[in-house]
């Protein structure tokens, strides 16, 4: 891996609409919420950017930004953190994902930098179903900033338009780091996954 260390963006402006509108990122699993999950897995980034309303956390020195419109979708989330982005590397990361840890954070990274050359410009996790998790990822900054550029206005527009233009590699999610908590059924076996482990 490079030392040049790595920015983290999450996105947190869900409006939660599978869980009847409950602020998702505040929602718990093993006592923690979810937010506070994902910021420990991304504990070592240079510049930690949360895309959502501001909430408490356990992690000092977060900095709070807005999409445009609020509630635009993950896209226009992007949007609004990458301005804000300073290294060269950037982690994309959805705040629900309850599983995601450190050592998969390491490994994103890492099959970001390959070889040490700029092969990818993105490593993303391959969820059990065979779909890619955008914002499961490490990305070039600056590549993402010309493919999030190229797409104009990012209101409402899907996140996988992003990835089009990228060269990605594409990594097996065997620890399930990338299962994530859209539905009150998701939530429970993450709380009985969390409680067995």
């Amino acid at each position: 891996m490079t030392d040049d260390g790595y920015d983290a963006v999450v996105v947190a402006g869900g409006a939660g609409r599978r869980l009847g509108g409950a602020d998702k990122p505040a929602l718990t699993v093993g006592g923690r919420t979810l937010l506070d999950r994902v910021l420990a897995a991304c504990a070592d980034a240079r510049r930690t950017l949360v895309v959502g309303p501001e909430r408490p956390t356990e992690r000092a020195g977060v900095r709070w930004l807005r999409e445009d419109p609020p509630g635009g979708g993950p896209l226009a989330a992007v949007a609004a953190a990458l301005p804000a982005v300073t290294a060269p590397r950037v982690l994309l990361l959805a705040a629900d994902l309850p599983f995601l840890d450190a050592a998969t954070v390491r490994r994103l990274l890492a099959a970001l930098d390959g070889d040490g050359g700029d092969r990818w410009d993105a490593a993303l996790l391959v969820d059990a179903d065979g779909r890619d998790q955008p914002l499961a990822a490490a990305y070039r900054t600056a590549p993402l900033r010309a493919a999030r550029t190229s797409l104009g206005d990012p209101a409402g527009r899907p996140l996988r338009g992003l990835l089009a233009p990228l060269r990605l590699t594409r990594l097996p999610d065997p620890a399930g780091a990338a299962f994530d908590c859209d539905t009150w059924d998701e939530l429970a076996a993450a709380r009985d996954r969390a409680g067995r482990g």
